[in-house]
């Protein structure tokens, strides 16, 4: 397994989220809606756009993979102290659909690992058409000694 080092999380956010689960700047400029966050599940949607398609107009792959990933992180956020340090390390998604209109959700779950980590998983749907499958594992940040 790998040894993940601190130095992978920003100490000092140029920013700060109106509230502990929010959306980020980027996560909005893409339109996504936390629908619902807590006890280690969330739920998120985020619409089809043109400006979010590749060249043959469906949904880009990179959007599909931040929706899954914020929204593991919302799961992850439900179910640690608010203000906790962590971040995604590895991550694999699983195409099975293209997406060129509606509304895609994003169905997460989080289960401890150990004191440290944390495995995320997702479904992702488009109406009800399952359009990917992911998973992530995230790494909390050390307390300073």
């Amino acid at each position: 397994m790998y040894d993940y080092d601190d130095d992978m999380i920003i100490d000092h956010p140029q920013f700060q989220l109106p509230t502990w689960i929010a959306c980020a700047p980027f996560e909005e400029y893409l339109g996504m809606r936390i629908e619902e966050a807590k006890d280690g599940r969330a739920i998120l949607t985020m619409p089809f756009k043109l400006k979010l398609a590749q060249g043959k107009g469906l949904m880009h792959g990179g959007a599909v993979t931040a929706l899954a990933d914020t929204a593991v992180a919302m799961a992850i956020k439900s179910m640690v102290p608010e203000g906790t340090d962590f971040v995604t390390v590895e991550m694999n998604l699983k195409f099975l659909a293209a997406v060129h209109e509606g509304v895609v959700r994003a169905e997460a779950r989080a289960m401890r690992q150990s004191e440290r980590k944390i495995m995320g998983e997702a479904e992702l749907f488009n109406g009800d058409t399952k359009i990917a499958e992911f998973s992530a594992l995230f790494i909390i940040k050390k307390e300073k000694q």
